[in-house]
């Protein structure tokens, strides 16, 4: 679009003149735009070993009440206790149907490596009050309760989509570890576009927009690429939709994380941590760091606010007393560690008289992206992709959908399934090691030779301006005339649901798709130079 080309331009001048040069960072999660020693930043930091929090946001970890350096000093025991908990037999057995059709495009882009292969577990295996046909008579909420589609359903309360029980194989998740299976290309890029288009939110975040934000806490712009709309006030987007993007970005950081440190040599077939991956995915873009950061905070918030739940929770199945104990006083020590680190303030998001059409767009998104796990084409992707975007979603349930009498275990035994227990807790791990491993690379740089160290920086510099170099997404109001046709729907059903609640936000939405209307004839009218070829809307 001709506004994005020239703000392109325009930021590139302002940066190579200068005009746009920030102080030397603080941190080695700058939010800079300007990217100075971004590399040796975050890969010569040493994490602290003291916690630090207060009783007010002092880190870049915003909307918490804790810093970075409590994150760091706590991470290695809160990391040791996972890494038991998950070999345990409860946490280590996951239901998950991978075979469901992609629901958004035919997909063919399958991964043929025998890496993207997954390791099912035969049903005999699992014990009896674990099976789904045991599980299904005890947790299966009644029709009326829940929204059904071949496969899978969801509840009022859920951000994700949940597998039919009748539905998948069992998995053991230790037995396949998220690490490289060498799927990319087109069909990978594709699921996580399609995965940040979710953030496009529409006639609430408007309506939100249009009056101060209520919460006692602001963001101040840390977001690139996806969050920075053509020169937009940032100050406009909406609190909840900043966080979205938060967390989409810090799985996304901590999958390539672990991609990067469980790497396949393919040459030599052998396995071992790669410094340049990490480097060129990870560490040139310190923000990326810090949303993984920011996701542990948020699920450790999680698990500590259904710490009476989880320490009241049934782990029997093992057929040994004392193996079950060891697996409730592990998950003890975790809820122990989460009251310390899970320092989230839930209460200053969805507030405001457009907070209950805010949080179904919230969720419809990311009920949304749990589908979009249908449509990953290596099955140990999408197995861990459908983990941990329904432990982030069971999450969100936990902080934003339960009230204090709803957690209490005593007034209700089946608040949650066990899959979702499961797939909380498993997610908290990927993300913990995720930092854990952040550490390990720390390590194997400080023994690299500067040498290489300077080539491994030159060769970051070039992907990030190749990155910078390419026109980010857009999602400003005025891009969603460019959406596929399936957000145009979802914008419609949105809007016929406003109507149904309020004339105000009846009113809003049609304003806000005239403009959106105005905006499309404006681009596909608008002429462009002859140099410049034609516009790629056609």
């Amino acid at each position: 679009m001709l506004r994005q080309q020239v703000y392109s331009i325009l930021l590139a001048f302002l940066l190579h003149s200068g005009a746009l040069e920030a102080k030397e960072p603080q941190s080695f999660l700058s939010d800079t735009l300007v990217r100075k020693d971004q590399v040796q930043n975050v890969l010569e930091h040493q994490p602290a070993k003291e916690p630090h929090c207060q009783q007010v946001p002092t880190g870049p970890i915003e909307t918490t009440l804790c810093d970075f350096e409590t994150v760091e000093s706590y991470n290695d025991e809160l990391y040791t206790q996972l890494h038991d908990l998950v070999q345990t037999p409860f946490f280590k057995y996951y239901r998950v149907d991978l075979y469901r059709e992609c629901p958004f495009w035919q997909e063919n882009g399958y991964c043929m490596n025998r890496e993207c292969a997954i390791t099912t577990v035969d049903e005999s295996e699992i014990p009896p009050s674990w099976r789904a046909s045991e599980l299904s008579r005890l947790e299966l909420p009644s029709e009326d309760l829940r929204n059904t589609i071949p496969g899978c359903y969801y509840r009022d309360s859920d951000f994700c989509f949940l597998d039919d029980l009748s539905e998948g194989d069992y998995v053991d998740l230790t037995a396949n570890p998220e690490r490289f299976t060498g799927y990319t290309g087109p069909s990978a890029h594709r699921v996580w576009a399609s995965i940040y288009e979710e953030n496009c939110f529409g006639i609430s975040e408007w309506a939100l927009s249009s009056a101060p934000n209520p919460a006692p806490v602001t963001l101040p712009d840390s977001m690139t690429g996806v969050l920075r709309s053509e020169g937009a006030d940032s100050s406009r987007t909406c609190l909840e939709k900043r966080v979205y993007y938060k967390i989409i970005s810090g799985l996304h950081a901590s999958i390539s994380t672990h991609i990067c440190y469980e790497f396949m040599n393919q040459t030599t077939g052998e396995w071992s941590p790669n410094l340049e991956c990490f480097i060129n995915r990870v560490a040139a873009y310190p923000e990326r760091l810090q949303y993984i950061y920011f996701d542990l905070v948020l699920l450790t918030r999680a698990v500590a606010r259904i710490g009476p739940y989880l320490s009241a929770y049934d782990y029997c199945g093992t057929g040994t007393h004392k193996g079950d104990d060891d697996t409730l006083n592990q998950v003890k020590n975790v809820i122990g560690i989460a009251q310390t680190v899970g320092k989230f303030d839930e209460t200053v998001l969805f507030r405001g008289e457009n907070a209950a059409i805010l949080k179904e767009e919230f969720k419809q998104h990311f009920r949304n992206v749990t589908r979009i796990m249908d449509c990953v084409g290596c099955d140990k992707c999408r197995l861990w992709g459908k983990v941990q975007t329904s432990g982030v979603g069971t999450a969100l349930k936990i902080l934003f959908e339960l009230d204090e009498k709803a957690l209490d275990p005593h007034l209700n035994s089946n608040l949650l399934s066990r899959s979702e227990v499961v797939a909380l807790i498993n997610t908290l791990h990927r993300l913990s090691e995720s930092l854990y491993f952040v550490n390990e690379f720390r390590k194997i740089w400080a023994e690299t030779a500067q040498s290489e160290e300077q080539r491994l920086i030159h060769e970051a510099e070039k992907v990030v301006a190749s990155e910078d170099a390419v026109k980010p997404p857009s999602h400003s109001p005025s891009a969603d005339a460019n959406r596929p046709p399936r957000a145009f729907f979802d914008d419609v059903q949105r809007w016929l649901w406003a109507c149904r609640n309020g004339t105000m936000d009846c009113v809003r939405g049609l304003l806000l798709g005239l403009r959106n209307l105005l905006d499309a004839l404006t681009n596909i009218f608008k002429l462009s130079g002859k140099e410049q070829g034609p516009h790629s809307e056609f």
